[in-house]
């Protein structure tokens, strides 16, 4: 069985930095697409990231390209999110998903075609 966790959310000022991390454990990277979504009360999850089983290819939502970047480490059963000027607009709680894509190098920011889920770690930019 999949396990996700998220961790590195945190408090921060508006144009801050926040690196967060994915790990997982029974699986290995290379066959899944892991991505990023964010929720805030009362409105829908939103799609952030989303990097493909080769770690080669990336998507990002438009309100957060240029300011964010998801990477990998296969080693590590890592993904991370590092997150750069940030603002109270990217306030959530952070979710990592992951979708068995067996090579195919697939890539999506649809929560419906996600089948594991961590527990979500908080994120709040604030003054």
């Amino acid at each position: 069985q999949l396990h996700l966790v998220e961790s590195g959310g945190g408090l921060v000022h508006p144009g801050g930095s926040l690196r967060l991390s994915c790990s997982a454990s029974g699986i290995g990277f290379d066959s899944y697409a892991i991505g990023w979504f964010r929720q805030v009360p009362g409105k829908e999850r939103e799609g952030v990231s989303c990097i493909g089983d080769s770690g080669s290819r990336t998507i990002y939502a438009p309100s957060v390209k240029g300011r964010f970047t998801v990477s990998g480490d296969n080693a590590k059963n890592t993904v991370y999110l590092q997150m750069n000027s940030l603002k109270p607009e990217d306030t959530g709680v952070y979710f990592c998903a992951a979708v068995l894509t067996y090579g195919r190098g697939w890539l999506g920011l649809d929560e419906a075609d996600y089948d594991y889920w961590g527990q979500g770690t908080q994120v709040t930019v604030s003054s």
